[in-house]
């Protein structure tokens, strides 16, 4: 995996996360963004699931912008974020899973390049990986809180 690339998982990536206790609902083909490898486990990315925003009806558009507009030092705050892939997406950081090479099912293609798409805007990626890292700290102190 490339860090800030975005990937298809494998579906046995999915049962995985289910048969350890995890939450995994999602029956969409949805790109994951591999955003932070961890310094524990080499070759292993805290990846991120990311949607088209612009497939969310207003309530569901409006339920995301109150999370993302919460004071800062609420956690909530955190749980997603919006910004530019290929698409206009919204990242769901609070969904974040662990990935290694093995659970990759293929690139997620850009359109315009031909290739894995990689994110390069570094403020995005600034912000997804502040975002994650309130994230994976909270999760941390209060183990099981995330799905």
């Amino acid at each position: 995996m490339i860090k800030n690339a975005m990937y298809f998982g494998k579906r046995d990536l999915y049962n995985l996360i289910k048969r350890v206790g995890g939450e995994w609902n999602d029956t969409k083909d949805r790109p994951i963004f591999c955003c932070i490898e961890s310094l524990e486990h080499k070759g292993l990315y805290w990846a991120i699931p990311v949607g088209n925003y612009n497939h969310r009806d207003a309530s569901a558009k409006r339920r995301i912008n109150n999370f993302i507009n919460l004071p800062p030092e609420n956690i909530a705050s955190c749980y997603y974020h919006i910004g530019q892939t290929t698409i206009k997406s919204i990242f769901f950081i609070s969904d974040v899973i662990p990935v290694i090479d093995k659970y990759i099912e293929r690139g997620y293609i850009n359109n315009y390049t031909a290739s894995i798409h990689i994110v390069k805007n570094k403020t995005l990626i600034s912000e997804l990986e502040n975002k994650l890292k309130r994230i994976l700290a909270y999760e941390n102190s209060n183990p099981n809180f995330f799905r």
